[in-house]
């Protein structure tokens, strides 16, 4: 039998706990599985006497995850504190520098440094893996790296928040307003402290682009997102949208086009009838499409302790089989520089506004649409109390630059009551 494989654990919050627990649960398994005993040398984290609901009393403790970072009895260093900068950032460099292979769940410190991590560590022979730092129990970074190897990947596309898939459901199913909703997701616990890294789109921004790195071989470039949140998203819209069969899904895709890659997190209507139309509650699903395979779709739970500790879980036993490779699926310093698109590819969008009730008011929006290049698909008006008429309109494929036109000409009109929303519906 080979010598136990030795691991430093910084951070002991949700996953950290959650992993303690499955290598006590499935010690026996772990061992059968990798030829290897997997054992825990030392943790870290903020506080030492907090009630974790599990002993730590077998463990060497480090106050500082450098130190632990450092130490000599650990072979992997584990990284599940968060955060972009700072001490996971400085344990991270710090274990690469020791000689340790390193595990995170950190989406944030990958998607801003992960470049120079991955040169760091390939330079000098060690792994970072980070299966759990993009959707959760869900095996993407597995399905893109080994599995879908042989393909050229032609779109990743997915809900990668599972807060904000919560939140558009449960309006949608409750009839509440996003305030409401809110509010009721941030009692339950299931936003960041900081919220807006949630429902800003920027969680799952950070994911976005570390799939863009390892599906079409170039540099993890978060900066190159097109980002928007759901903030600006209405009940009257998701109403809307599933009067005309789609559903509101703050929906990540990537793609590499003529005009470059492109990148985009931001509130999309997708067919009520496709998968990713009826996800639900806080799932998460990933789409990826290949030459050869054509579609796979991968869906699960995005994130809790279970899902996420079996993501860290997995890293460590490729590690222990002895299983390593380069950080991006490619050595780093041949990964290209990414060129961002200038513009979208075309694609119809769904547009809402409100308009005066006067003579000849659908007809001066319809030829705005017209002198901008934007043709009509399909149109839809409500029955109205007040002296505004609510118009639904969804477009043929156009680009967002030539409807910004219209968009922007339509307030010169003198017939539309504020500003229209203007959501793009993705094909599937």
């Amino acid at each position: 039998m080979s010598q136990p494989l030795r691991l430093g654990i910084a951070g002991l919050g949700t996953v950290g706990i959650g992993l303690l627990h499955v290598l006590r649960q499935q010690r026996a398994l772990l061992e059968a599985r990798t030829g290897r005993e997997i054992v825990v040398s030392a943790v870290s984290a903020r506080s030492r006497d907090k009630d974790r609901g599990i002993s730590l009393s077998g463990y060497a403790w480090e106050d500082d995850p450098v130190a632990l970072a450092k130490r000599d009895d650990v072979d992997i260093f584990v990284e599940l504190m968060g955060g972009e900068d700072g001490p996971a950032k400085d344990a991270t460099e710090a274990a690469l520098a020791a000689g340790k292979d390193v595990v995170t769940a950190n989406k944030a410190m990958l998607a801003m440094h992960g470049q120079a991590l991955a040169e760091t560590a390939e330079a000098a022979g060690h792994v970072i893996r980070y299966e759990a730092a993009v959707a959760g129990g869900i095996p993407v970074i597995k399905s893109l790296s080994e599995g879908l190897a042989g393909n050229e990947i032609t779109r990743v596309m997915g809900v990668m928040n599972g807060s904000c898939n919560y939140i558009l459901t449960r309006m949608e199913d409750a009839g509440l307003p996003y305030a409401e909703v809110f509010a009721e997701a941030d009692g339950l616990g299931y936003l960041e402290a900081d919220p807006t890294l949630d429902v800003g789109g920027i969680d799952a921004a950070h994911k976005l682009a570390i799939l863009s790195a390892l599906a079409f071989g170039v540099r993890v470039d978060f900066a190159g997102i097109e980002l928007e949140g759901i903030d600006r998203v209405s009940i009257d819209d998701i109403r809307a949208a599933a009067d005309m069969g789609y559903k509101i899904k703050l929906l990540g895709v990537a793609q590499m086009t003529g005009r470059g890659l492109e990148q985009r997190m931001q509130p999309c209507l997708v067919p009520d009838t496709s998968p990713l139309g009826q996800l639900s509650g806080g799932t998460n699903m990933i789409v990826l499409e290949g030459d050869a395979v054509g579609q796979i779709v991968l869906r699960g739970a995005g994130a809790g302790a279970g899902p996420t500790a079996s993501a860290v879980m997995a890293d460590i036993c490729d590690i222990a089989r002895g299983h390593r490779g380069p950080v991006f699926g490619q050595p780093a310093t041949s990964l290209a520089s990414p060129s961002p698109a200038l513009s979208q590819r075309p694609a119809p969008y769904y547009l809402r506004m409100a308009l005066l009730d006067k003579p000849g008011a659908l007809a001066k929006v319809a030829a705005v649409l017209g002198e901008a290049g934007v043709s009509i698909d399909r149109m839809r008006q409500y029955a109205h109390a007040d002296d505004s008429a609510p118009v639904l309109i969804v477009t043929h494929k156009t680009t967002r630059t030539d409807l910004d036109h219209a968009l922007a000409a339509m307030g010169k009109t003198g017939v539309v009551n504020g500003d229209p929303v203007a959501l793009r519906i993705e094909e599937l």
